[in-house]
């Protein structure tokens, strides 16, 4: 993998999907990867070292607690400072956050599953959603900075617990997922976004209705038009042909992917205002498709909803 040169930032909550089962929270923690610095028990009690068959059990526990994924190897340096500050975060946080380190290398499929291309990489998982937060070091402080966001993200969708004080016991009574559900939600952790939508689809064929499997269709599609993208020529694209619509919604999925949620939002917002008949129509239904997959509670969709229905009428 090689070292990033774009930016990155939280994504917004995705209409996050409970999961359950968490007896995998009783399972003890390993030590760090070689990479990180060594720490005191309290941080080893929160830092786990997970491979390609514990990863869909640890993704369990993102129902009581964020589950931080850092992506790392040890051929670079970078990835032994952020798995150090994650460490010392883990430490400080007593059990409000779980870091799972994954080594990329020998474990390149969950890698992709997040669209890693560099390392180190670091997302989140909560309720079994994923959340893009780093893909290159940076400084202590912003890793705080962006935690503390996504601790209050994770806040806001019921994901509040502890590892500490047993309280995701009392989630393992929670009921299942739905089957199709379920068949969905562990295409995406395999990588399989086609059989995900197939899945959901089925879910939408037979209860229309069903709000969950309507986000969760939308999130896949946009993994579906991302998979494969350079997000340096979708950038150049765009911003060599501003009114190819093919070209501003494609930078508009990457900009939401990245968590500029805001920019991708605005970007559309501005087409549909000068665009007409089919071209509008388009815009329009994939600004939608983004509203699902950020979530109609969020105040960003709020204040997006206002300014498309000003650029309609």
């Amino acid at each position: 993998m090689s070292t990033p040169n774009h930016r990155s930032a939280p994504s917004p909550s995705m209409n996050l999907r409970g999961a359950v089962d968490l007896s995998a929270l009783k399972a003890k923690a390993s030590a760090p990867p070689p990479t990180a610095a060594s720490g005191a028990g309290e941080a080893a009690a929160y830092v786990i070292e997970v491979s390609e068959q514990s990863f869909p059990q640890v993704v369990q526990l993102s129902a009581t607690v964020p589950v931080i994924v850092n992506m790392y190897s040890a051929r670079s340096p970078e990835s032994a400072q952020v798995t150090a500050v994650l460490q010392q975060e883990a430490a400080a946080r007593g059990g409000k956050l779980l870091v799972a380190n994954v080594d990329a290398d020998a474990y390149p499929q969950i890698a992709q599953a997040f669209q890693a291309v560099s390392v180190p990489t670091v997302a989140a998982v909560v309720k079994g959603q994923p959340v893009p937060l780093l893909d290159r070091a940076v400084p202590a402080e912003q890793i705080h900075a962006l935690l503390n966001e996504l601790m209050q993200v994770a806040e806001a969708n019921g994901v509040n617990g502890s590892l500490a004080d047993g309280a995701g016991e009392a989630a393992q009574e929670e009921a299942p997922l739905p089957p199709l559900h379920q068949e969905a939600y562990d295409a995406i952790v395999a990588g399989d976004y086609d059989a995900a939508a197939a899945a959901y689809r089925q879910a939408l064929a037979e209860q229309p209705a069903d709000a969950e499997a309507k986000a969760g269709l939308a999130q896949v599609e946009l993994m579906q038009r991302l998979k494969g993208a350079d997000a340096d020529a979708v950038r150049t694209a765009a911003a060599d042909q501003p009114e190819n619509v093919d070209a501003q919604l494609q930078v508009a999925d990457l900009d939401l992917s990245g968590g500029h949620v805001e920019d991708a939002f605005n970007r559309l917002i501005r087409l549909i205002a000068r665009t007409a008949g089919e071209d509008r129509e388009r815009v329009r239904l994939r600004l939608l498709d983004l509203f699902e997959i950020v979530g109609s509670s969020d105040p960003r969709v709020t204040k997006a909803r206002s300014a498309l229905a000003r650029a309609l009428f």
